[in-house]
């Protein structure tokens, strides 16, 4: 997958947006959808919210909630 931090090596050329667009749209599926499912499924192998906000430049909220997800049993009852 092509994501921000990928690295382009200069003498390549540019990617447009249409190409990933148009894989995308063969398979009936959302960048934002993949994305997602990426994020469940690390937050499945590590139940480390850290680690989501490092790899995925995710607010720490929101790592929480996905770890929280993943991990039913393993969270911590609300404080109100």
């Amino acid at each position: 997958m092509i994501a921000a931090q990928t690295y382009r090596h200069p003498a390549c050329p540019q990617i447009s947006y249409c190409a990933p667009r148009a894989a995308f749209d063969q398979v009936g599926l959302l960048p934002r959808q993949v994305w997602a499912d990426r994020i469940l499924y690390e937050a499945q192998q590590t139940a480390d919210p850290v680690h989501l906000v490092r790899l995925f430049g995710i607010h720490p909220a929101i790592a929480v909630k996905c770890v929280h997800t993943a991990h039913p049993d393993k969270a911590l009852p609300q404080i109100r």
